[in-house]
């Protein structure tokens, strides 16, 4: 009986020793990777286009690529046109091809502790800047962006996302 006693307690602290262990890596991972991670819907009550027009919809989804992000923004304009733009980029201030949007055709990205910074380009110059912060309960995403459209007009927005 007293050998059965004993594997049972410690059959129960193999499992209670793994959560222990875990937890270190686990948080030094989330830590590595972008707390933008996930899915985002716009939320058009909370956001401000001044000057431009709002997009009736926008969905962003932003993937982990090694130290970079994956991200892939799926936006409804007001005439109903339905814009798709990808790219994947890293922090490190290098310009990243972007395919879908008719304003930029590269993008670089800078850390600037819990912000994201980046620039957007057409034909090699600057049209856009932005900048990306994740509220710390990681369920609301800011992106301030300034510049222009392809068509010339001035875009000034606070674009804020709500995580689904």
């Amino acid at each position: 009986m007293q050998t059965y006693r004993f594997c049972v307690g410690f059959a129960c602290l193999l499992p209670l020793t793994a959560i222990l262990l875990c937890p270190p890596s686990v948080h030094a991972q989330s830590d590595r990777l972008d707390p933008a991670i996930g899915t985002w819907q716009l939320n058009l009550a909370k956001s401000k286009y001044t000057p431009g027009t709002a997009p009736t919809n926008q969905r962003v989804i932003i993937e982990a690529a090694g130290q970079g992000v994956r991200v892939t923004a799926t936006t409804v304009r007001q005439n109903g046109q339905k814009i798709v733009i990808a790219y994947t980029a890293y922090p490190d201030g290098q310009d990243y091809p972007v395919v879908g949007s008719p304003d930029y055709d590269s993008v670089s990205l800078k850390r600037n502790g819990k912000m994201i910074e980046g620039t957007r380009k057409k034909d090699g110059r600057v049209v856009q800047t932005y900048q990306r912060v994740v509220s710390d309960d990681r369920k609301t995403m800011t992106v301030a962006t300034t510049g222009k459209d392809a068509a010339g007009n001035t875009l000034n927005s606070v674009a804020v996302f709500d995580r689904r």
